[in-house]
């Protein structure tokens, strides 16, 4: 069973073995550029003293390798592969595919293992040649320019917020608690003139710093987070004394 429902397990009832062959790199890269073109190459199975010789010829029409390289016209993929066959030893390796239908199926289990290599002839030398130089190369290069760039942003020592938050940190560092009395007596002188403050203009007013403000704030004032005066403070109800509201008793 699986998370997208059964198995579909009817290469197992045919008991059907396959080989698992790792090849290089460059090779997979060229099959690649064969799809819906026909054959990649071919393989050969024969035998030498009772031993299973298997090779593998490259199409001629694949070994055209593709770089940005002015040597890489020069260079040729190797066509002949030759296997160097491996036992599958005491593993139960098996190949599952994913259909159409986005199913699991098994198409059959590794009955043999082996390594496809290119053989040692001067195609492969120029491509390995090849293949070390562009590995040398870097991927970033300064470039010197005629004319100053105008269609991009240009360079800044420090960004707006960045100041504006270095100078923010600066004043709050020089406000020193003042006792918390004094601090209620300039919020109730405050709220006696408006109804309404954000916190911005309590900060301005007081000299104190916001973390010490709010807490003062939370004890005698409401946070408004919605309505007409959204984000702003009012002070609680038992605390409320306008100038345009009629004295009572």
């Amino acid at each position: 069973m699986s998370d997208r429902g059964d198995v579909d397990l009817t290469g197992a009832k045919q008991n059907t073995g396959v080989w698992l062959v790792k090849v290089p790199k460059y090779l997979s890269q060229q099959w690649a550029k064969a799809t819906g073109r026909g054959e990649v190459g071919k393989l050969r199975i024969g035998k030498n003293q009772g031993k299973a010789e298997v090779s593998f010829t490259l199409n001629e029409e694949l070994t055209t390798i593709d770089s940005i390289s002015e040597k890489a016209s020069m260079v040729r993929a190797p066509r002949e592969h030759p296997f160097t066959m491996q036992t599958v030893g005491g593993q139960t390796l098996a190949v599952f595919t994913e259909t159409s239908s986005d199913k699991i199926a098994l198409e059959g289990v590794v009955v043999q293992r082996a390594e496809c290599r290119p053989a040692a002839n001067e195609n492969y030398m120029k491509l390995k040649k090849l293949q070390i130089e562009e590995s040398l190369k870097p991927h970033r290069f300064s470039q010197q320019l005629e004319k100053a760039v105008t269609t991009n942003y240009k360079p800044v020592a420090n960004h707006a917020y960045n100041l504006d938050y270095d100078k923010k940190k600066k004043e709050e560092g020089k406000r020193a608690r003042a006792d918390r009395q004094q601090v209620l007596d300039m919020l109730f002188s405050a709220f006696e003139k408006h109804q309404y403050y954000n916190i911005k203009d309590l900060v301005d007013i007081t000299k104190q710093p916001v973390i010490y403000l709010k807490e003062i704030l939370r004890d005698i004032g409401i946070y408004n987070v919605k309505g007409t005066h959204k984000n702003t403070w009012e002070l609680k109800p038992e605390y409320r004394h306008y100038q345009n509201e009629e004295k009572s008793d």
